[in-house]
């Protein structure tokens, strides 16, 4: 009997082992996926019907069963699917699973299936699920990535379509400016004079300096040697640059005299020398940089200058997804040249932990790696189309202290302090994992204290939570007294790299957004907490006892405490509902409270006013005006998300920080909006004007995988933003009489798209290599049996074809004389390096 068992058992290890080697050797790369989208509100419900076409473009056939494909998808996926063949799972965050039911078939080479699914509504591309790969049940630890993913065109119908007629009905009301009617500095300064002649500028200028800029002179002779090409020359006779120190001005004001034969910058401090240098860069003509100049013509003009907030603050998330050194000091320099002084580091996040910290190694040995995993302690499981694999951008990445101090040296040089977010105590996944895998070693090696030290989690906590992400584990437990001995290790560690780096680190954002209910209420360390400490009567309470706490570790080092406006709120009751207050407890410490939360229909329009009048320091990072990753509006063509709101252009240059209700006009769905939702709802008073530090946008990371999608997001909307935050309180902000501001705003927002168009988008093609800045497609008419094409920055060349393809660098251009046939034309507009648009074409009803 025992040896039959044996034989059984050898038998079946056999077939077990044959399997996985054949599994081996299929080719996953030749299943290809194609997202195609059917409908919207399928069966009259709030719902999309989609379906994934999977293709096998092999030479071996896909078996029925016996495998599961894993994916992300943002969006919510119905378990049972419509067409039976498959059922979807959600796992943890954003990750899936689709499995083949008994109905799926073998995939012959050639052959296709079609799943067809029902969830959410679906608005544009990035709804599509993403990072689909093949996992085989009897080798359930190996992950391999399938071939193309494509998304199929869709052409919705919902309310809110940004279509190209509207698109040109915009941008109609645009007036041309002549190009000698521009101011030549951007952002806007506060005095602008242009006197006759010009400067001319050669290799062999003269840079004079007083002391203390040595710093801004090396910049700008590093500048002024790309544009050459050459090494600079001084002599005796050449033009002169000097940079003088005055005192009595402002922390980053500045004069700038442009003459014939001198060009004078002026300033109190090096950070206004390095502001009017900027200027400087900006009134040289934006076809220098498009290759090595001998001569520069740089305009005469006067100049007095300085900015409105003295906080203009950009940030960039590198947890969801990792950008690259070279990409941050990219953006750095594009940060400095339109006179950005904070860079809002947000380093760390569920997804990802990106700076290494020497003593606590495993944070990035584990938690800045992702890939296909089934228990997350080695590495992070995908996120955001991530894939199976370790070792690729942009799931994994992280910065080396070498990296990291680059950064920093970069950005200092260049006036921008670099704020460092480490998130808590939810969005915290990837510490709690790393401190796991810390806590696992430690413990197999018999080391118990020291393995308990830095732990994040009640291992005995039964509390079951689901944050907004769908994360089920990603929040610290803040009654552990290990978690405060994590966070002073971590400050300490960054304090010590900022210190080697001559950085200056006065403020470490803690987080402080989205922590779930239901968090702690079962674990024992807090109900142990709870019970010494009587004025904790609920998990609620915990978070006054863990931000005062973080507040004590910080002031004791120098530093404050930043965070996410929920760190400046106290939960309550208000008429029986629950609300949110400003919290009196925190109010002394003026506390810096960034908040994001002012879309519309909320209920929390005003709450950025609400805390600037209880007296908390508040960054503006107004998901309706400043969120970057947002799509630019309501079409299938435009990537970004747009639960908040949509975020073209002119949302940024239209913000009014000291009341954004005035011209606030559609709603987070882009549709127009009743006034009445701001009756009742605080007004900014005098005392909450000074509690405005400055303006923040924002880029989230979820759906930004290239330097090329971060470049669109951001480029060139940054630019309606860096005017807001640098340039005075324009008169159309101030204007009382509706009528005369709109008329205000109108001219403003065309002289706006004009310098753009003519001046900063051409900077922008080759500065640095040049930047991928978003081209806007044309707008389109037909009218009287003729096409009308416009755009939003003047400048670009529009093309078209009429032959069904998408127009490219060499197609025809077009001009009003053009005849075209009626169906069938596509527009696309291309800048000087032939880089295009999104295809504009006009669909005519059946």
């Amino acid at each position: 009997m025992r040896r039959l068992l044996t034989i059984f058992f050898a038998t079946i290890f056999t077939l077990q082992a044959f399997a996985q080697a054949d599994n081996s050797k299929f080719d996953a790369h030749a299943i290809s996926i194609t997202w195609d989208v059917v409908q919207n509100n399928y069966l009259n419900k709030k719902q999309s019907l989609s379906a994934l076409i999977i293709t096998n473009n092999g030479k071996q056939t896909l078996p029925a069963s016996g495998w599961k494909f894993y994916f992300n998808s943002a969006r919510d996926i119905a378990p049972n699917t419509v067409s039976g063949n498959a059922t979807f799972a959600q796992l943890n965050g954003d990750l899936f699973t689709l499995t083949p039911t008994a109905t799926f078939p073998e995939l012959k080479p050639g052959a296709s299936v079609r799943v067809e699914f029902t969830g959410d509504i679906v608005v544009n591309f990035t709804d599509s699920p993403d990072g689909f790969y093949l996992v085989w049940d009897a080798q359930p630890t190996k992950g391999y990535a399938l071939g193309d993913f494509k998304i199929n065109p869709f052409n919705p119908s919902y309310p809110g379509l940004v279509t190209p007629a509207i698109i040109y009905n915009q941008n109609k009301i645009i007036t041309d400016v002549p190009e000698n009617q521009l101011t030549k500095i951007f952002p806007t300064p506060v005095s602008y004079a242009e006197t006759k002649g010009s400067f001319t500028l050669t290799n062999k200028v003269t840079i004079t300096t007083d002391p203390g800029f040595s710093t801004e002179v090396m910049d700008m002779k590093n500048d002024l040697e790309k544009l050459f090409g050459k090494a600079l020359q001084t002599s005796a006779l050449s033009e002169t640059i000097a940079l003088k120190h005055v005192d009595g001005m402002g922390a980053e004001a500045y004069n700038l005299s442009v003459k014939p034969y001198r060009i004078t910058i002026s300033a109190s401090t090096s950070a206004g020398i390095f502001y009017g240098i900027q200027s400087l860069k900006i009134l040289i003509p934006a076809s220098a940089y498009a290759h090595s100049q001998k001569t520069i013509q740089i305009p005469c003009v006067e100049v007095k200058d300085e900015p409105r907030f003295p906080y203009r603050a950009f940030l960039l998330d590198v947890g969801r997804n990792f950008q690259t050194k070279q990409q941050v000091l990219k953006f750095l320099d594009a940060m400095a040249l339109y006179k950005l002084n904070v860079l809002h580091f947000h380093l760390t996040d569920d997804e990802g932990w990106r700076i290494a910290l020497p003593s606590l190694p495993e944070l990035t040995e584990v938690s800045s790696e992702r890939g296909h995993t089934l228990d997350n302690k080695h590495f992070l499981q995908p996120s955001h189309g991530s894939g199976p694999d370790t070792g690729k951008l942009a799931g994994s990445g992280h910065y080396s202290r070498a990296d990291y101090i680059e950064i920093l040296k970069y950005a200092t040089a260049r006036h921008i302090v670099v704020m460092p977010e480490i998130e808590t105590p939810g969005h915290a996944r990837s510490a709690i994992k790393a401190m796991d895998a810390r806590y696992n070693r430690l413990m197999a090696e018999g080391k118990q204290a020291e393995a308990s030290k830095y732990l994040l989690r009640d291992l005995n906590d039964k509390s079951v939570y689901n944050s907004v992400q769908y994360w089920n584990d990603n929040v610290i437990d803040v009654s552990l007294p290990s978690t405060y001995t994590f966070f002073t290790t971590v400050i300490d560690d960054l304090i010590g790299i900022y210190k080697e780096a001559g950085a200056p680190l006065t403020t470490i954002h803690f987080g402080g957004d989205e922590v779930p209910p239901h968090v702690w209420e079962k674990s024992p360390s807090y109900l142990a907490l709870k019970a010494l400490h009587p004025e904790i009567t609920n998990t609620g309470d915990m978070w006054y006892y863990f931000y005062g706490n973080i507040n004590q570790l910080l002031k004791a080092r120098g530093l404050t405490l930043a965070g996410w406006e929920e760190m400046g709120l106290r939960k309550t009751m208000v008429d029986g509902k629950p609300d949110y207050v400003p919290n009196p407890d925190f109010t002394p410490y003026h506390l810096q409270t960034e908040v994001w939360n002012n879309s519309i229909g909320s209920g929390q329009e005003d709450l950025a006013f609400k805390l600037a009048n209880a007296g908390y320091k508040v960054v503006l990072s107004s998901v309706t005006n400043l969120y970057f990753d947002m799509a630019h509006y309501k079409s299938f063509d435009e990537p970004g998300y747009y639960w908040g709101a949509f975020v073209d252009i002119d949302k940024p240059f239209s913000f009014i920080p000291f009341d954004y209700f005035k011209n606030t006009k559609v709603d987070r769905d882009g549709l127009p909006i009743n006034k009445s939702i701001f009756i009742g709802k605080q007004r900014l008073t005098d005392y909450g004007k000074t509690n405005i530090a400055g303006l923040q946008g924002c880029l989230w990371g979820e759906n930004i995988k290239t330097p090329e999608r971060m470049e669109y997001m951001i480029f060139p909307s940054i630019l309606g933003f860096a005017e807001r935050a640098w340039a005075q309180n324009p008169q159309w902000a101030t204007e009382p009489d509706t009528t005369k501001s709109e008329a205000m705003y109108q001219q403003a927002w065309s002289n706006f798209v004009n310098i753009l168009g003519k001046n900063e988008l051409p900077r922008l093609t080759y500065l640095n290599g040049g930047y991928g800045y978003r081209i806007p497609k044309p707008g389109v008419i037909l009218q009287n049996g003729k096409y009308l094409v416009n755009m939003q920055f003047p400048g670009f060349v529009i093309r078209y074809t009429t032959n069904g393809k998408d127009p490219d660098a060499k197609s025809k251009i077009y001009n009003d004389a053009v005849t075209l046939p009626l169906t069938g034309v596509k527009f696309r507009a291309f800048d000087n390096k032939g880089r295009g648009s999104n295809v504009s074409e006009v669909l005519l009803s059946k």
